[in-house]
């Protein structure tokens, strides 16, 4: 495999070092470790079997790469209750987009999350390429163990209507964000071995199709992917259910738009990423089982 090919069949894992905050990055596949000198001393970086030592469940949750977005809230809501979090970022996404890329993010979040007892890996994934689902389920299952609960939290959202949108825009996010989910889901489901009813998808999804068409399209062809899971999944005791979390204040807002939200809004407030975090986390909880195969709108209202 050449270095183009490792990099966009998501072979950089990033872990978080013993000594410090440092981020390491390894291979996917675990070849050689890296050495590390801090504070004087060599330490070379142990790959430990998740499996041995796991005592909380596992979590995968895709689209990490912000501090400011709502799969970051999630990694973090979810270890505060009791999850070990693996998670995906692609920088190149968030560096062609207005807000930048947040080369911080991932020892930040992975950092947050230490605070709750969590451990975390960090896989960068280009969900582009279909090829990269079993690197990432391989990846998270040598450092934390098997995934009980994926969150499917990534996007490719460049807007655009009807008569501007390109083929090659359209495709793009037709295969981030439906060809990329259905493929996840499916590895997930192929590797799962939890007991009956203990499994969960959650999906978030949007019905922002009116001049954002390939996104919203995309999206909701994931919505439709996912509650099939709830169905097809029955055997194994899986639940699936999308959220659409309406408009999230991340940083993308214009003032306009915020105020044009904020009118719309019976409770008079802009949502947060914790606002959706907080339903993802009650949705994988044992308390959240018996809802299944649902679309829940969880936006103020405001639909």
């Amino acid at each position: 495999m050449d270095e183009e090919a490792a990099v966009l069949g998501a072979v950089a894992v990033h872990r978080r070092h013993c000594c410090g905050d440092r981020v390491i990055p390894m291979t996917a596949f675990g070849r050689a470790a890296r050495m590390v000198r801090r504070g004087g001393c060599d330490h070379e970086m142990s790959l430990t079997d998740g499996r041995d030592q796991q005592h909380r469940p596992v979590a995968l949750v895709t689209g990490a790469g912000r501090s400011a977005g709502i799969a970051a809230s999630v990694v973090v809501t979810l270890a505060r209750t009791g999850w070990d979090v693996g998670f995906t970022y692609w920088t190149p996404y968030d560096a062609r987009m207005p807000w930048g890329a947040d080369p911080e993010a991932m020892t930040q979040l992975s950092g947050q999350a230490a605070e709750h007892g969590a451990r975390t890996v960090a896989v960068e994934a280009n969900l582009a390429d279909p090829h990269t689902t079993a690197d990432i389920f391989e990846a998270v299952e040598r450092e934390l163990g098997s995934v009980s609960a994926l969150v499917l939290a990534h996007c490719e959202s460049v807007k655009s209507g009807l008569l501007d949108t390109s083929i090659e825009s359209f495709d793009r996010h037709f295969a981030v964000n439906t060809r990329a989910s259905w493929l996840l889901i499916r590895e997930y489901a192929r590797r799962f071995r939890g007991s009956h009813g203990t499994g969960r998808i959650v999906s978030l999804t949007s019905d922002a199709t009116v001049g954002n068409l390939p996104y919203g399209a995309s999206k909701g062809a994931l919505d439709r992917i996912t509650l099939a899971a709830a169905q097809e999944l029955a055997h194994l005791g899986v639940t699936a259910n999308a959220i659409d979390p309406g408009p999230t204040d991340t940083g993308w807002m214009t003032a306009e738009i915020k105020d044009a939200v904020l009118r719309a809004t019976p409770l008079g407030r802009l949502g947060r990423p914790r606002d959706c975090a907080n339903l993802v986390a009650f949705l994988c909880s044992p308390d959240g089982g018996w809802i299944n195969g649902q679309l829940l709108r969880s936006d103020g209202g405001i639909s």
